[in-house]
């Protein structure tokens, strides 16, 4: 059969496999593949938000009519789960914690580690799964004894950056059948097999939050707590209404207007003073104050369960970024290591995830803190 790898099939040789369906095309392209491999296939969605059910930006009903149909078309069993009190204690607080500390938190990243790949595993082996899979584009090598992550061959949508906190124990018997398939692929098997979300647009929001303005979003959960925006001069410009609210490197909704020297650049959110709840702003996409050559990374999570030899590799700061040539440091700090770069890296952000590949394999990461 195509579409499967054999890399892809856990080493206990499943035949019942659990895979999360979120009503997407990716997850329910991926069911599909499966079910044509001749696994016994049950999808499973989770639903993991409840605090407005019923507000405009949450689909969760809609996406789970979605999954419930396309299950139907496809000839499999489907169940929804409610993860949201786990969600909210191993996910959510954390990512208002990090907020409220001045600092911008990836929480895709914690979910897949937490939820997806930990609470979804679980519950899939108590329904009696070999193996549980996902719609995410990755791919995973078995050899004796140990699993390696590997980036998607459609480098553009490669998601390995939001799964590098797996470890071997939760990589041992997953599946990603959609590894090697280019997106533009997934669509036409969509569209030939007559899926109705075969054009349904891809979700950009957090991870089981949706696609809500980001900004209000926040407002409710954490105070608003007006202070100075300066520039790196030291000039009062503005004033921001929090610090949560903004991550460096943002261009849009700062709040300045136009230009206030004369110049005509563009105005990005360069620095957070916490202490003193400044925001300071930097004029022009390549000022100083925007550009790294070292990071320094905490709390790391090593795929291999130990931390690499220091030396030469490549890194992405943030997701959709092209993989940057490094060199690899290890802390003196426990589960602490840094990142030194020949090329200045663009607004490093504390709060967001460094991960770290050797070629295609992910090797793991940690968060960024200076």
């Amino acid at each position: 059969m195509t579409h499967l790898n054999s890399s892809a099939i856990p080493a206990s040789n499943p035949k019942k496999v659990v895979i999360g369906m979120s009503g997407g095309v990716d997850s329910s392209v991926a069911a599909w593949i499966l079910k044509e491999q001749g696994f016994e296939v049950v999808g499973l969605f989770m639903k993991n938000w409840e605090d407005d059910d019923n507000a405009e930006y949450c689909s969760a009903r809609q996406d789970w009519l979605d999954v419930v149909s396309v299950a139907d078309l496809i000839g499999i069993d489907v169940e929804a789960v409610n993860f949201a009190q786990e969600y909210r204690e191993r996910v959510f607080a954390d990512f208002l914690r990090e907020y409220a500390a001045g600092r911008t938190p990836n929480p895709d990243v914690l979910c897949n580690a937490e939820i997806k790949f930990k609470a979804f595993l679980d519950h899939a082996m108590s329904l009696g799964a070999d193996a549980i899979a996902t719609g995410h584009y990755a791919r995973v090598h078995h050899e004796v004894g140990k699993v390696q992550l590997l980036k998607a061959l459609d480098a553009t949508k490669d998601q390995s950056y939001f799964l590098h906190r797996l470890t071997q124990e939760q990589l041992t018997n997953v599946m990603f059948p959609l590894g090697e398939i280019p997106k533009t692929e997934v669509r036409k098997i969509a569209e030939k097999i007559g899926l109705h979300n075969a054009s349904k647009k891809d979700s950009t929001g957090i991870c089981f939050i949706g696609e809500r303005p980001f900004r209000e979003f926040l407002n409710r959960y954490l105070p608003r707590t007006p202070g100075p925006i300066k520039t790196p001069e030291g000039k009062t410009v503005g004033e921001h209404m929090g610090l949560a609210f903004f991550t460096l490197g943002q261009r849009k909704g700062i709040g300045l207007g136009g230009s206030q020297d004369g110049n005509g650049d563009a105005w990005y959110v360069a620095r957070k003073d916490v202490a003193n709840n400044t925001l300071y702003v930097a004029q022009g996409h390549e000022h100083p104050w925007l550009l790294a050559n070292r990071l320094e990374a905490i709390d790391a999570s090593w795929i291999a369960g130990q931390a690499p030899t220091p030396g030469n590799y490549s890194a992405k700061t943030r997701y959709r970024q092209a993989d940057s040539a490094c060199l690899l440091g290890l802390g003196e700090a426990p589960l602490s290591f840094d990142l030194g770069f020949p090329e200045a890296q663009w607004a490093v952000t504390p709060g967001q995830s460094a991960v770290l590949y050797d070629g295609d394999i992910c090797l793991g990461g940690g968060i960024i803190f200076a």
